[in-house]
């Protein structure tokens, strides 16, 4: 049976798989800080037969780990960074294990691990079997930055792909068909002159009065963009103290939606209000951009054959200490009771498997990916119910045998997807047609210019 020895493999690993998460769970590092995960994911890799390069595509974290020669050349996208503040405990409250450091609060140490996982079980498939194929493992960086597998995109990484796989916890099965946002990122920051605010007013210009009349600007600029946009910003900087004209001040914006088009040209008419408030206030302004990112495009072929795969292979079985756990923190979420008296409630974890056909307004870099190669995610319930994204919640799931059922179930239908892709060239044809159809005239543009430096880890 395809994807039988596959299966098996990843069975035969499932402690050094588990034991391999719950220590980047007990390590956590933030974006372009993942050196110690990169180092132990490439070790991890190394003993299972895979050749590593690290240090990829220019960045420092980022790792390629490939086996196998021939086609088609099947890639899995693993993810390495933590969130900042969401250092948590194994526990049903908010418990951190050193107050403000970071957590994995995305559950990022299961999606370094279960796609790794897959691409081992598709690699002692085709040894098995003796079939022609290349499996290429991803080690990205920095996707809570949404910019680590654009920088490794601008280095020329997945362009060697046929297809590609991701894999993400959450709270329930599903395969992911609707859209998620592109984004643009950049920070706006504002030089004027200094003066006493009391005593001479007249002789200071305000860069925080240029922040604030940009934000008046950017706020009456939503009435006049599709519904899609979403703009949302934050002041780095406003000054030092009331009594003293601020000659500096800095504003960073995310613009978002649902077509790169749409957030280069929101993008653009925010620019323009920026300098309009430079001009009102006699203030300059300088444009720091951070990155962008493509919006997710999924491929209905490969995302058909993984939900197909969710219902074949072995589902976790939720204990009862884990169901109670699960419920402990539901109680919890002020919006548990809509939360289940929503039609697709299965209890306190997620059980049932599902096709999410809706838009999401969050972002994710694998859109660029998605715009490179025919690719398709898959979410695997790793986490209560009820659980807010980027919270203590997930942390706590993730470092638990919760979050450790759903990356092996998630590692179990990548697995056994990719087998039946690479056993049948008819599926990878019709993959490839569908994306051509969809890309035809929209040649993948990295979204970040080549002089954007790539963000280095900070010294320890």
């Amino acid at each position: 049976m395809v994807g039988e020895v596959a299966l098996k493999a990843i069975q035969a690993r499932e402690e050094r798989f588990v034991a391999h998460a719950k220590k980047i769970w007990e390590h956590p590092e933030t974006a372009y800080n993942e050196v110690s995960t990169c180092a132990v994911t490439a070790e991890l890799l190394r003993e299972l037969g895979f050749v590593v390069e690290t240090g990829m595509y220019g960045m420092p974290t980022a790792l390629r780990a490939s086996w196998g020669s021939g086609e088609p050349t099947i890639g899995f996208l693993g993810e390495f960074d933590a969130l900042p503040g969401l250092s948590q405990k194994v526990s049903t409250r908010q418990e951190p294990v050193q107050e403000g450091a970071p957590g994995e609060g995305c559950g990022h140490n299961l999606l370094c691990v279960a796609p790794l996982a897959a691409a081992y079980g598709l690699k002692e498939e085709l040894r098995a079997s003796s079939r022609p194929g290349t499996v290429v493992y991803y080690g990205c960086p920095a996707e809570e930055a949404l910019t680590g597998k654009v920088f490794m995109a601008r280095g020329g990484a997945f362009r060697e792909l046929d297809l590609a796989f991701s894999w993400h916890g959450a709270a329930k099965n599903c395969v992911m068909r609707g859209v998620m946002t592109g984004l643009n990122s950049a920070k706006f920051h504002f030089t004027g002159r200094t003066s006493h605010a009391g005593g001479a007013p007249e002789n200071g210009r305000s860069a925080l009065d240029a922040v604030e009349l940009m934000n008046v600007g950017a706020n009456y600029l939503r009435e006049h963009v599709t519904m899609d946009n979403r703009i949302h910003y934050v002041i780095t900087d406003g000054g030092m103290a009331p009594n003293i004209v601020p000659d500096k001040a800095c504003v960073w914006y995310f613009v978002r939606a649902l077509t790169r088009e749409a957030v280069e040209d929101t993008y653009r008419r925010l620019v323009l209000v920026a300098e309009g408030a430079a001009h009102m206030t006699e203030t300059k302004v300088e444009i720091e951009f951070l990155g962008g990112c493509y919006p997710t495009l999924e491929n209905r072929v490969l995302s058909d054959v993984i939900y197909q795969s969710l219902q074949e292979v072995e589902k976790p079985v939720w204990t009862k200490e884990e169901l109670e756990f699960a419920e402990a923190i539901n109680v919890q979420n002020p919006n548990y009771d809509q939360i289940k008296r929503r039609p697709d409630y299965d209890g306190p974890l997620g059980v049932s498997v599902g096709i999410r056909e809706e838009n999401g307004f969050g972002s994710t870099d694998v859109g660029d990916v998605q715009h490179i190669v025919p690719c398709a995610e898959v979410n695997t319930a790793s986490w209560n119910c009820a659980a807010p994204g980027h919270s203590w919640q997930v942390t706590s799931c993730a470092g638990s045998s919760i979050g450790m059922k759903g990356m092996l179930y998630g590692a179990r239908a990548l697995a056994l997807t990719a087998a039946k892709v690479a056993a049948d060239p008819q599926l990878v044809a019709a993959a490839k047609a569908e994306f051509l159809k969809a890309t035809r005239g929209k040649p993948y543009r990295c979204p970040i210019p080549a002089d954007v430096p790539v963000p280095m880890p900070v010294q320890k």
